[in-house]
């Protein structure tokens, strides 16, 4: 048993002090840091001169120009540079939006010797995905893919534009009065 004032204060204890007594938390405390420094040092950091800031990914020293600014931050910049940061992004947003790694897509890129399937001219650049189910079917070009979308995804829509371009005509016989028949 221990007076109180041998517990540093934790706000959101019961009581509102810490389980551990001050001595017993400077043992473990001490005990921990032991075992951290057995370990080999990380390098140290570069110094960054004024209106410079170290980018903690790439390891360069870069002005302030290359950074992005973000207020909420103590300094006023960005964790990452622009060119870092930009990389990042890329790779989240394929992870986050279609369930793949850039290396995936870039699979998929080179399975399809680098053209769209479809129009078999352009270069492959957008990921293409089924709205309903979310699964990515390959990689087009961009008139290909937003054609696609347009469309809807919808098959039927699909074969009715290529009996249009074919020159099957989507326009309805009249077969009898008030009865029309729309080309198969």
């Amino acid at each position: 048993m221990l007076p109180r004032d041998a517990f540093n204060k934790h706000r959101r204890a019961w009581d509102g002090l810490q389980a551990y007594c001050r001595g017993c938390s400077a043992e473990y405390s001490r005990r921990y840091h032991a075992s951290q420094d057995a370990e080999p040092p990380l390098p140290a950091k570069a110094k960054a001169p004024p209106g410079h800031k170290r980018c903690p990914r790439c390891h360069e020293v870069k002005p302030h120009a290359d950074w992005e600014r973000n207020r909420t931050s103590s300094d006023g910049y960005a964790s990452y540079c622009k060119i870092c940061r930009a990389q990042r992004n890329r790779a989240s947003y394929f992870t986050r939006k279609y369930g793949i790694t850039e290396a995936q897509r870039d699979e998929m890129i080179s399975s399809q010797m680098g053209i769209c399937t479809i129009c078999l001219a352009a270069p492959a650049v957008h990921v293409d995905h089924c709205h309903e189910t979310g699964r990515v079917r390959g990689v087009l070009c961009f008139n290909c893919n937003s054609a696609i979308g347009k469309l809807g995804d919808d098959p039927d829509t699909l074969r009715r534009a290529i009996a249009y371009l074919e020159g099957n005509a989507w326009k309805p016989t009249l077969v009898a009065p008030g009865v029309y028949q729309l080309p198969s």
